[in-house]
């Protein structure tokens, strides 16, 4: 999963991007409005953060730029303003939902995965299941044929994106999008090695592989007899 940050206090940027980082998601950060829309713009994300008081533009009109591109990015604003009538503008100006500063980044972090599950038509319980491999988003434990696998914050980000994309083929690039940074350096091999650690833990000990390599294309997560 790839967020996006659109917040100008340093503090509270490096706040929100170390937790979501903890947390095995890919962020970027941008300090202004411009920059930000222009990211939002060309970037895929799955979701965005945006602070309401920004220099060069502000959140309410970024956004409203945003859905007036036909950009659908689950955005979650933050602001310091709390009033009913702050919150029902940020609602009506296209934001899909609204937390005030100070926040918990417990709060923040079930919001915007709230957002996430609702953008994708994700169902409660949040569980992805591929054969007998088993995934479940809110404890963030992994098991197969109810064996516990014990995986990085990366390499649970990196398999939940192969789960949600099951039978279908993600190239490198694809991959780095969502799992990596935007300026993540495509020459990296980083890719391949996640891979590698990734089925060393999910098919070693199994006698069905699920995650396979396509040659020249990319990966794909199915079983296959």
């Amino acid at each position: 999963m790839r967020i996006l940050i659109i917040e100008d206090d340093d503090r509270v940027a490096d706040f929100i991007r170390k937790g979501l980082r903890q947390e095995g998601y890919a962020v970027d950060h941008a300090a202004d409005g411009e920059n930000g829309l222009h990211l939002a713009s060309t970037e895929p994300y799955d979701a965005a953060i945006v602070d309401i008081m920004l220099p060069k533009l502000d959140g309410l009109t970024l956004i409203e730029r945003l859905r007036g591109q036909k950009i659908a990015t689950p955005v979650l604003i933050l602001s310091a303003r709390g009033s009913v009538d702050d919150r029902v503008r940020g609602l009506q100006t296209g934001g899909d939902d609204y937390l005030v500063k100070p926040f918990a980044f417990a709060e923040l972090l079930a919001r915007l995965q709230a957002l996430i599950r609702r953008a994708n038509a994700i169902a409660e319980p949040t569980t992805l299941t591929v054969g007998d491999l088993t995934l479940d988003l809110v404890k963030r434990k992994v098991f197969r044929k109810g064996r516990p696998i014990d995986l990085q914050a990366k390499e649970f980000a990196l398999l939940e994106y192969l789960m949600r994309n099951a039978g279908r083929i993600v190239s490198k690039t694809m991959i780095m999008e969502h799992v990596w940074d935007y300026n993540f350096d495509p020459q990296t091999n980083v890719v391949e090695a996640r891979i590698c650690r990734l089925r060393e833990k999910v098919d070693r000990a199994f006698d069905q592989k699920l995650i396979h390599t396509i040659r020249g294309a990319g990966y794909v997560l199915e079983p296959r007899d």
